[in-house]
């Protein structure tokens, strides 16, 4: 399961590097639409998902960055115990990957680098990164790990074999 890693290298590298040239082409808060609904848009979000406790005083960059560290060791541990399950393996690889990306941020400038800005009409979804994107698509295909029919097999035997 090793091999998974380099997925969530990818997603740290292509994270980074987007970010990094949103910084050098964007100015702060200035919106460049790109297509109808899409905008690049810099924002700088010291808090979580959705800016949450964003504008605390400061103790939520490491609270975020301690949380990040934690999660990230028990899915390095919980990606190497498993044995031949490539969608949970690619789910756990890109939620890693997302989760040290934006760690990186944390730790190195305080806030993390969003830029990617949806919208339809007055409504505006929150800006967003790569590493968010990675995380969303790792936790909504952990989400349907638990649908899938094998693990339905699996869990309905372990249910009867408790039974008896």
């Amino acid at each position: 399961m090793w091999k998974y890693l380099w997925l969530s290298l990818f997603v740290i590298v292509a994270d980074l590097y987007t970010k990094y040239l949103a910084t050098a082409n964007l100015d702060y808060g200035i919106s460049v639409p790109v297509f109808p609904s899409f905008k690049l848009t810099l924002l700088h979000n010291t808090g979580a998902a959705f800016s949450f406790l964003a504008n605390e005083s400061g103790w939520q960059r490491w609270f975020f960055a301690s949380l990040a560290v934690l999660v990230s060791i028990i899915l390095v541990k919980w990606l190497l115990s498993l044995r031949n399950d490539r969608w949970l393996a690619v789910s756990i690889a890109l939620v890693l990957g997302g989760a040290l990306g934006n760690l990186y941020d944390r730790i190195v400038h305080g806030y993390v680098v969003d830029f990617l800005h949806f919208y339809w009409e007055t409504y505006h979804f929150p800006a967003f990164n790569i590493a968010d994107t990675a995380i969303t698509i790792g936790a909504v295909m952990m989400a349907l790990d638990m649908f899938r029919p094998e693990k339905r097999a699996g869990n309905a035997a372990n249910r009867s074999g408790s039974a008896s």
